[in-house]
């Protein structure tokens, strides 16, 4: 097998693009012909934090490159397979001397996936270079420069792809080597409910955004509604790597120096830092996947409500702020973050359920579901920090505020479409003559509330402001605290 070609392969992951790709930038400058590879991993698609909807948007982004791609008579080869088997079936037809891919801040599974494939290629002679993911750095002991680092990520030019149909290996190359693979049909069926995937239709949103929808993005970033088109919805085609954050930086602070909605568009560049500063956190502290990042926290116990749990995940709390965002969240795979951080809360405090027992159906729900953001945020909605503000959302409050119309709630729970707005945000407070005037029965057409929401508020709140002042719980703050923290977060709140 000594005449068999040297080859390179670019293994794309969370990276679903041409354009300020390290990955593939590196292996087209190695000389060697390059491989495009995707691989539905048996692990992932048995997952239980990963849904379908998941995979139609990696299957679309897909469909989307290899349209990109045509014009290279190249195309990505996507097999349903674990990995060690794709490589074993590989090698009998090229010898893979290098493998291209970016540090994915994943899974536990994806970390242990890593270290056995690192082994893998070490065993082969393959050298494995993995390049840093959007400026989060791996190895880190502390944040004492991260900031300055990301920055400095941030502001270097984008990665520009330049190649040409020789640099990879053809459609027909590609075709012949997948009769020996189980190939993943990436056709989709059309389901205007989720946002589509790939690099195209994330410029169109980016467009759109920076066009016209920032103008209101301050003021509607809290309200369940508005906030659907003045967010950017920006974050699924950031999570499976359509654009780069980089990217997006750049395009915010070029149109932000000539916009008169700067403070608009400072803040939206303030929460791509953010979004950053939290994967890094769970790059540096990876067992906060199943275990609250305070230690002092791992003593408090709830007992699993299956009830409760159904209530919550269905929409069905008798709550109609709550009920109304899950819905959605079901339906679309968006809500924006103040009714993702009220449903946390609504669990974990109201109705006191570890936030463990929330991690999956969150997670097959958002569209842009991404690790290193999901876990930091459900610990710090559920108060297991001990370094964060605990935050109790009222969910009548928030409704009224934020919805004040009942326009959302209107859209997401239809069978209180029809009474009087103070009765749509608590529909519990209706004698038996309103329900009898409104057509409507309460236990019958909508739940009545599961939980005393101001009695629970309380109980969360003393038990967990009294654990803040236990030793344990002081001193693995101030760990975290030296381990985790800005030194200017300041800055990242502001844009300059």
């Amino acid at each position: 097998m000594s005449d068999r070609e040297n080859i390179t392969v670019v293994w794309l992951k969370r990276d679903l693009r041409l354009e300020d790709n390290e990955a593939l930038y590196n292996a087209l400058q190695s000389g060697k012909r390059v491989l495009l590879l995707y691989v539905f991993e048996n692990l992932l698609l048995n997952d239980p934090h990963y849904s379908e909807r998941h995979w139609n948007f990696i299957k679309q982004s897909l469909q989307d490159l290899n349209e990109q791609l045509q014009k290279y008579n190249t195309k990505v080869l996507c097999v349903q397979a674990d990995i060690f088997a794709v490589f074993n079936q590989l090698f009998n037809a090229y010898n893979i001397t290098n493998v291209y891919s970016h540090q994915e801040t994943g899974l536990l599974v994806t970390f242990n996936r890593d270290k056995e494939f690192n082994r893998y290629c070490r065993n082969n002679s393959i050298e494995w270079s993995e390049n840093i993911n959007n400026g989060v750095l791996r190895g880190l002991l502390n944040r004492e420069d991260w900031f300055e680092k990301w920055e400095h990520y941030m502001y270097q030019s984008p990665l520009t792809f330049e190649a040409s149909s020789q640099d990879f290996l053809s459609i027909q190359e590609i075709d012949k080597l997948s009769k020996y693979f189980m190939l993943m049909d990436l056709a989709t069926e059309k389901d205007t409910n989720f946002q589509y995937g790939g690099r195209s239709m994330a410029w169109k949103y980016a467009d759109t955004f920076f066009e016209t929808r920032h103008e209101k993005y301050m003021f509607h970033i809290s309200k369940p509604e508005a906030s659907r088109s003045s967010c950017s919805r920006l974050s699924p085609y950031i999570a499976w790597g359509n654009v780069s954050i980089r990217e997006i930086f750049q395009k915010a602070k070029e149109v932000k120096a000539e916009s008169e909605n700067k403070r608009h568009l400072g803040a939206f560049i303030s929460r791509l830092r953010w979004q950053a500063h939290f994967i890094q956190k769970f790059e540096m502290e990876c067992t906060m996947e199943n275990a609250s990042i305070n230690k002092g926290y791992h003593k408090l116990k709830k007992s699993i409500s299956e009830t409760y749990k159904i209530a919550w995940e269905t929409g069905q709390t008798g709550f109609p702020l709550v009920d109304a965002s899950m819905r959605c969240l079901n339906e679309t795979g968006y809500v924006n973050f103040r009714m993702r951080a009220m449903l946390v809360s609504f669990f974990t405090h109201i109705l006191w359920q570890p936030w463990q027992e929330a991690t999956h159906h969150l997670s097959r729900c958002f569209l842009d579901f991404e690790p290193g953001i999901h876990f930091p945020q459900l610990q710090m909605q559920a108060g297991e920090t001990g370094i964060n503000n605990l935050r109790i959302y009222n969910p009548i409050k928030n409704g009224q505020e934020h919805d004040p119309d009942a326009l959302f709630i209107k859209k997401w729970v239809p069978e209180l479409a029809n009474l009087p707005v103070p009765f749509i945000h608590e529909p519990y407070l209706m004698t038996q003559l309103d329900q009898q005037f409104n057509n409507f029965h309460l236990g019958k057409d909508y739940p009545c509330p599961i939980v005393d929401v101001k009695e629970n508020r309380k109980k969360a709140s003393d038990i967990l402001w009294n654990m803040k002042k236990n030793p344990m719980v002081r001193r693995e703050s101030m760990r975290i605290l030296r381990k985790h923290t800005i030194t200017d977060r300041k800055r990242m709140l502001r844009d300059e």
